[in-house]
This record gives structure tokens, sequence and C-alpha cells, in this order.
């Protein structure tokens, strides 16, 4: 059924414009055409161009029913996208959080790469400092907040100091 929504601040004006769900699913469709998106990504999305929210939510909640907005999915190409860019599961654990991913999803997903983390720690840190020592405590702890920041935990880090394992292995 079709809403009217009044686009205008002035009250003067009467310029409403009516909303049909088509409207609101085809929104939806072409910001999933560009990428995938969590079910309140999409929601949020929606609500700043100002659609009604029963709209929204019925059509996002069909969009689901058939597949085409997909948790799981979502989180996957995520993580994917996050651990090549050199993130650790802290930080990507944090921005799945923000997008209205719940705490169990999260942690299944982030939880089943973790024999990778420490890698991807290692790798961030070489790509940023090279292969050298640090010679000081002042760099050792530059490096350490560097990983700190990408999202890496204390294991991580302290498995990979620079002390204790060779980065040239």
């Amino acid at each position: 059924m079709p809403t009217k929504i009044s686009r205008s601040k002035n009250t003067e004006q009467d310029d409403e414009i009516i909303i049909t769900p088509t409207q609101v699913r085809q929104t939806a469709l072409n910001l999933l055409a560009r990428r995938e998106h969590s079910y309140y990504e999409l929601k949020q999305k929606l609500q700043q161009r100002n659609y009604p929210l029963e709209l929204i939510t019925e059509q996002l909640d069909r969009l689901k029913s058939q597949g085409l907005i997909n948790e799981t999915r979502f989180i996957e190409n995520f993580v994917r996208s996050r651990t090549q860019k050199g993130y650790g599961p802290i930080r990507i654990s944090a921005e799945l959080h923000q997008r209205g991913i719940s705490t169990e999803l999260i942690e299944e997903f982030v939880n089943s790469t973790a024999e990778h983390w420490i890698e991807l720690a290692k790798q961030a840190c070489i790509k940023r400092f090279g292969k050298k020592i640090p010679k000081d405590f002042a760099e050792r702890a530059k490096q350490v907040r560097f990983l700190q920041y990408r999202g890496f935990g204390f294991e991580q880090i302290k498995y990979i100091s620079r002390d204790n394992l060779a980065l040239d292995e």
C-alpha cells in the first residue's frame, strides 16, 4: 500500500510524495547490487532516505526470506575484506558489531579463522616496519601500538614479538 511522505518542512507548501513498497525494495536491491549489506545497514540507509519504517521492515524481511539479504554471506565477505587489509580480530569484531551483527555470529566467524591471526599480524608488522629488529623500547612500543590499532590482541602481539620470533622465517 502506498504511503505519503511530506518532503517539505515548510507547512505552507504541501509537497507530499507517495512511496510504494516497490520503491523501497528497488532502493534496497540497488544497494545490495553494489556490495553485501547487513540487515541493519540496509535499514539505516533506507531510513536516511526517509522511507517509512513499516515499509522498510516489510521489504527487508521479504528480501531476507528470499535469500537476498544473508548475514552469513555478509560476514564472510566482510571478514575476508578486512583481513586482506591487515586488520585483526578485535577491530573486525567491533566493526561487525557496529553493523548490527550478533555477538554469536561474530565469534563464530572471527574464531573460525583464529589460526591465521598470528600470521596476519606478522605480515602487517613486516609490511609497515620491515624485517629489522627494533633497536630500543620506543620503536618496539610504536610497533605494538600499530598492531593494537589494527585490532590484534595481546596474545598475537606477544607471539610475534621480535625478541621471541624472527620475522624472516
